[in-house]
């Protein structure tokens, strides 16, 4: 599950979930945040590790950190949301239609 916690951050609790639901998860929780909002991702699935960084890439939001939980238990991972995608406009041509 995910909520907001006191400090603005966007926590998502994927502990125990095996992919790709952490990862879906973090998307449903971005979707609805600002640009700048910072989601922490907690998951338990080593699958994780590789799913988070990707989607940061493919999606245009910033992994800004990993950590692993002191008891081991749980990677956090810390993703800055970017700004939405736009779509593409064709580009003006001057042909003139030729």
């Amino acid at each position: 599950m995910s909520g907001q916690q006191p400090d603005g951050v966007v926590e998502v609790d994927a502990r125990g979930l095996r992919c790709p639901l952490p990862v879906i998860r973090l998307a449903a929780a971005a979707r609805d945040a600002a640009p700048g909002t910072q989601v922490v991702v907690l998951a338990t699935d080593p699958a994780a590790r590789h799913d988070v960084p990707a989607w940061c890439r493919m999606r245009g939001h910033t992994l800004a950190e990993v950590s692993e939980a002191a008891d081991g238990g749980h990677t956090a991972y810390r993703v800055v949301v970017g700004a939405p995608a736009t779509p593409a406009t064709p580009a003006a041509s001057g042909e003139g239609g030729r």
